[in-house]
This record gives C-alpha cells, sequence and structure tokens, in this order.
C-alpha cells in the first residue's frame, strides 16, 4: 500500500528568513529547544544525506534520540524533506515502516510566515494510524516549531 499523507500549516509570528537560518544551524537546536533538546550530532554539510541525531531531554516522554537524513534541501524556497530513521522507543505513535517530513516555510510578510508540514507514513501493516496518533505526529513538529518560534520572538537579534 502507498504511504499515507497528512498535512497542516502554522502562521508563525517570526519572518521565514529568520525561521529558515534556524533550520540552516541544527547546531543551534539545543539553545533554540532548551529542555527539549539536549544534544544534536550531525553528519554532513545539511544537504542532502545529512544525518542528525538529536537527544532529547530525559524529562520528554522518557528522552531518547530522533535520527534524521536529509531527503532534499531547497534553501531558495525554504523546503526540507528529511527521512525519520529512529524514534525513541517509547514514542507514543509507535514504530513505523517509513516516515517522511516536508516542511515549508512560506513569507507572510516582513516579520511572519507560514509554516506548512507533510508528513508521509506507512505502517507495517500497510494501514493507517488512528486520526489522534497522526494529530500526535503534527503536533510534535509544530511544537518544535513553536520553540523556535518563541525563542526568536524572545530574542529579536538572533538570526536576524
Amino acid at each position: 500500500m502507498a504511504p499515507v499523507s497528512i498535512s497542516d500549516e502554522r502562521a508563525v509570528s517570526v519572518s521565514a528568513e529568520r525561521v529558515w537560518k534556524v533550520f540552516s544551524d541544527a547546531a543551534a537546536m539545543p539553545k533554540v529547544c532548551a529542555g527539549f533538546i539536549d544534544a544534536i550530532e550531525v553528519e554532513g554539510d545539511g544537504g542532502a544525506g545529512t544525518v542528525t541525531t538529536m537527544k532529547l531531554n530525559p524529562a520528554v516522554d522518557d528522552g531518547g534520540s530522533f535520527k534524521t537524513r536529509v531527503v532534499a534541501r531547497d534553501n531558495a524556497a525554504h523546503v526540507i524533506k528529511s527521512e525519520v530513521l529512529d524514534v525513541p522507543a517509547g514514542s507514543k505513535v509507535g514504530k513505523l515502516k517509513s516516515h517522511v517530513t516536508e516542511t515549508k516555510i512560506e513569507a507572510a510578510d516582513a516579520g511572519s510566515c507560514l509554516a506548512k508540514i507533510k508528513v508521509e507514513y506507512e505502517l507495517e501493516d500497510g494501514g493507517s494510524l488512528s486520526p489522534e496518533k497522526e494529530k500526535l505526529i503534527l503536533d510534535g513538529y509544530f511544537g518544535m516549531l513553536k520553540m523556535i518560534e518563541d525563542y526568536l520572538v524572545a530574542h529579536p537579534a538572533e538570526y536576524a
């Protein structure tokens, strides 16, 4: 069966350029998402093939780490597509056969943007997750984006 696709979009009260600069600086994530991400390891230059391991704070669902590989990155269009290689054992969603995310940051005006997140996943049995579990996936990505937004609002000179 083909992968299931879910998506959503949210307004962000920071410019697309500033949000994208954080996306382009993986090493900043422990600072920008303090209390959620404790450390990050990057193997590559940020482009296609780059593997990133985010180590979560133990207070976040018992911690663990997420490992992703960049499939495609378009800095001019502010789009990044990544394949999730590994998730913490205690994931509330469960083990997926495949899990690919695409994030697009579109300028709305000088001080805001629209974040669009699309997730394609496939279960081992070819079925689909419940709407509640699909919402958990999207809310997880938008939760990190909200941390980035809050940090940038609180630090207007950074990533300007």
